[in-house]
């Protein structure tokens, strides 16, 4: 089974040659590069990543494109960019031509930087110009704002859009975190629309190997099908280790035949990217 992890940031860190705009806090006070990324997916047993350039370092996706010029097979990017500055629409027209850029990762949360882009109408213009390159769009959001995009995607059938790590709001657990799935769930009848399994861990209280935890997975699962689902990690902020990530899946759900565990653990996210890693012998 070829591994492929749908969400892993690398970062470097904050200097005034290459500063942050301080906008948040990194997931860790050191940074995670590609070296020592690695390192951790050989011991996990994970084949390839894609790198999402975090929001702590602004619009700027040097390190992980850089990364994929050393390490192609290993890894890809769904990179940053910054909608609202001048010559926006012209890099977006030109955006896939970057080697080893798939695609955009989009935040669109409560920061006062983010929210407007959705509520105010200022992404009008965006959407459509997606849609046209069909560029991927992964999407980070919460329960709460998912009637937006119903609305948008309903203006724009042809986008592909990939809900991020079931668009859980940040910082809840447990009933808290999963109190609003159905919002979610209901996306499924969109057949552009696709969710990422990820960073599910930091939404629990449990341990490994989160029986809580697979039953939400369970209604994810009846709902969009194992083709519409990518599993990810989130590794910097994973409150357990890079290979529990892995096997709460592999190993840890029995309902999950071998065919659906190979889909949602990275046959259907090359699928949806069309990206074709190579696939190497991992420890």
């Amino acid at each position: 089974m070829q591994i492929i992890d749908a969400q892993v940031h690398i970062w470097g860190a904050d200097t005034p040659q290459r500063p942050w705009p301080k906008r948040q806090a990194a997931h860790r006070p050191v940074p995670l590069g590609k070296d020592e990324l690695l390192r951790e997916m050989d011991a996990a047993g994970v084949h390839a990543a894609i790198l999402v350039p975090p929001s702590w370092e602004g619009e700027r996706n040097d390190l992980a494109l850089e990364a994929v010029r050393q390490h192609p097979d290993r890894f890809a990017v769904m990179g940053r960019l910054n909608t609202e500055a001048p010559g926006a629409a012209a890099q977006l027209e030109t955006w896939k031509s970057q080697p080893g850029m798939l695609g955009l990762r989009m935040a669109l949360l409560y920061a006062p930087w983010q929210l407007p882009l959705l509520t105010e109408g200022k992404l009008d213009w965006f959407w459509p110009v997606a849609e046209r390159l069909d560029i991927p769009l992964m999407v980070l959001t919460a329960h709460s704002l998912i009637h937006y995009f119903e609305k948008i995607i309903a203006r724009h059938p042809g986008l592909r859009i990939v809900m991020d790590h079931c668009a859980l709001t940040p910082h809840t657990i447990d009933e808290e975190a999963f109190r609003d799935l159905d919002k979610l769930l209901a996306l499924a009848r969109l057949p552009n629309v696709m969710v990422k399994v990820s960073a599910l861990q930091c939404h629990t209280s449990e341990a490994y190997p989160y029986p809580t935890l697979q039953q939400h997975i369970r209604r994810v699962y009846d709902a969009f099908g194992p083709k519409r689902m990518f599993w990810g990690s989130d590794l910097s902020r994973l409150p357990c280790t890079y290979r529990q990530c892995v096997t709460t899946f592999t190993e840890e759900i029995p309902w999950l035949s071998n065919t659906d565990k190979e889909l949602i653990m990275g046959r259907a996210l090359s699928n949806w990217l069309r990206w074709k890693p190579a696939e190497i012998v991992t420890k």
